[in-house]
């Protein structure tokens, strides 16, 4: 996978990760530059009749914008999120194993949408956002093996209470769409977001 643009844009300018996930700082290091992490204060609650998408899209582009508040001038800030779509509804991270059971159970046998939205903010100013999405069907489960997976810790921390990457593998039939972008850090869109930057500056640049 070729990451060009994010690699010329770190070349420029601090780049800055707004997240605590150790899965999207792993993915991010990975295409082999220098960043720094901070880990954004935001509240993550859905709006009244907000869309998933949208919801979503709010959240990075929040996330962003509060790290690129305690940053300096010269840091690009990607903030990201993370979400499971069923029904339209947003299955967000279990608040406890029961509501961890709860949510596998309603995703075993169906196809669910995984999107992750990624948000560049500079200067308290987003620059640029996008989403991607994902199909993901699951294997029907037997309720004993959910709890099982329950009782291992990992779906507690993760968005649809399942982890793709980790022992929640077996959940998954299919996927239709990107890998990384389930793990949520969608290297693809990262580096097509980062192509509008250096292009919008290029376009400044010939301006001034």
């Amino acid at each position: 996978m070729k990451n060009n643009n994010i690699i010329k844009l770190a070349e420029s300018s601090q780049i800055i990760l707004g997240s605590g996930s150790p899965r999207r700082k792993r993915l991010l290091a990975e295409i082999g530059f220098e960043f720094e992490r901070v880990i954004p204060k935001v509240d993550e609650v859905i709006l009244p009749d907000e869309e998933p998408v949208v919801f979503a899209i709010r959240m990075a582009e929040e996330k962003a914008l509060e790290v690129s508040s305690r940053a300096d001038e010269n840091s690009i800030v990607i903030g990201c999120d993370t979400i499971v779509v069923l029904d339209n509804k947003v299955l967000g991270k279990p608040s406890d194993e029961e509501e961890a059971v709860l949510t596998l159970s309603r995703l075993a046998g169906k196809i669910h949408t995984v999107c992750t939205a990624l948000a560049f903010a500079r200067n308290s100013e987003i620059v640029a956002s996008g989403h991607e999405l994902t199909k993901v069907k699951f294997n029907s489960v037997t309720p004993d093996q959910i709890r099982s997976y329950v009782s291992s810790g990992e779906p507690l921390d993760k968005a649809g209470a399942y982890g793709i990457q980790g022992m929640g593998a077996f959940l998954v039939d299919t996927i239709k769409g990107n890998l990384d972008n389930v793990i949520g850090f969608p290297r693809t869109l990262l580096d097509n977001l980062a192509g509008e930057i250096l292009a919008l500056k290029e376009r400044q640049d010939e301006e001034a």
